[in-house]
């Protein structure tokens, strides 16, 4: 199944010791958590999914702080977890940087103590270690608070701190769990700038943990997604896009996704009939199917219009949200739909919840692909 595709990697264009290859598979309580992908170097990887998912639960295994009861972890090509081999590289000797949400500075030490303690933890003398993290402050451009606290910073430059402190043990694997959810509004846009230059010039692995459609746009390569402890999908931003998978990713994108079984053209949603024009773009023009339709693409009226259209249905407001100039709206009867419409065509279609409406959408509107 194309869009199920566990690896992230090409196996013609890679050697198998590049990059990060991962095979786990854990149990915390009665949560299980089954992930398998490879991450090239240099390649940003965001991971996705609903509260509960198992992201952070990843994140741990990869730096070595949770137990993984069966799989294989190498990065370049060194092993850092093989259960066959009983195989368990120590957190302190992985070539594993980890920047945590909430960045967890040591508030007793200076800002150059905390970025230099990696490389004092590994056996670095007080001097070379230093002298590192001058260096990453410079960087990041915090050079002139090496002696603050971190109770002096502002949240914008903690998080550089904590960046440059997960880097500054040269790791060849950077995981990075929701590095600017402790941010405001107004500073997270520049400070996502900032941490896609340097993530633009590392030249290692990234894993990266957001809840953020916007960081999965301007810092991600690739993307996978954990639901429930499973990978669900994995692929990049227009792959996902083009061809959405499941309810949760298709909320994320903001489309409308239904599942049903295709014959001749028509794919049979529930109740709902949905007819395709161009036939599927993967799989078999029968079977088990997916159905995108995009909420600008669903036309409004107030009686049956008389279009060409091939797909018309009688439904009932449920619910509007306005959303900037345009207001999303909900629509029940033989399916559930979500509508874009301007906010002039709410007033003029008199849109509330119970409001009987018809809704249409083009034959060539309508994207289906197999399960």
């Amino acid at each position: 199944m194309a869009g199920h595709t566990l690896s992230l990697a090409s196996a013609a264009g890679l050697s198998a010791s590049a990059g990060l290859s991962v095979s786990v598979d854990l149990a915390v309580g009665e949560f299980r958590l089954v992930a398998e992908f490879n991450v090239e170097p240099g390649e940003v990887l965001a991971v996705l999914g609903p509260n509960g998912a198992g992201k952070s639960t990843l994140l741990r295994a990869l730096a070595g702080i949770q137990v993984v009861d069966k799989g294989r972890v190498t990065m370049d090509g060194d092993v850092l977890f093989d259960s066959a081999t009983s195989t368990l590289m120590p957190p302190v000797q992985r070539p594993v940087g980890m920047m945590f949400q909430d960045y967890l500075l040591f508030p007793h030490l200076s800002v150059g103590q905390n970025v230099a303690f990696g490389p004092r933890s590994r056996g670095a003398s007080k001097k070379a270690a230093g002298e590192v993290a001058v260096a990453w402050l410079d960087r990041v451009g915090l050079a002139s608070y090496v002696d603050s606290k971190p109770a002096e910073l502002s949240g914008g430059q903690s998080q550089r701190v904590a960046l440059a402190r997960a880097l500054a043990n040269d790791p060849r694997l950077l995981l990075l769990d929701e590095p600017l959810s402790a941010l405001d509004a107004s500073t997270r846009p520049s400070t996502r700038r900032d941490l896609r230059r340097h993530l633009n010039d590392f030249d290692g692995v990234t894993v990266l943990v957001t809840h953020d459609p916007v960081d999965v746009l301007t810092l991600a390569d690739k993307v996978l997604v954990l639901e429930a402890g499973q990978v669900t999908q994995t692929g990049t931003v227009g792959e996902m896009a083009a061809m959405p998978r499941t309810p949760y990713v298709a909320d994320l994108l903001g489309v409308n996704l239904l599942r049903g079984v295709a014959n001749d053209g028509v794919v049979r949603c529930g109740e709902l009939n949905v007819v395709v024009a161009t036939g599927l773009v993967d799989g078999d023009d029968s079977g088990d199917v997916l159905v995108m339709i995009r909420p600008q693409a669903i036309s409004l009226h107030l009686t049956r219009p008389d279009t060409s259209a091939r797909n018309v249905w009688q439904m009932t407001v449920a619910d509007v949200v306005m959303v900037g100039s345009n207001a999303r709206v909900t629509l029940t009867g033989p399916g559930e739909l979500v509508a874009e419409v301007t906010t002039a065509s709410v007033a003029e279609l008199g849109l509330v919840a119970g409001r009987e409406i018809w809704a249409s959408v083009k034959a060539t509107e309508v994207v289906a692909y197999g399960v």
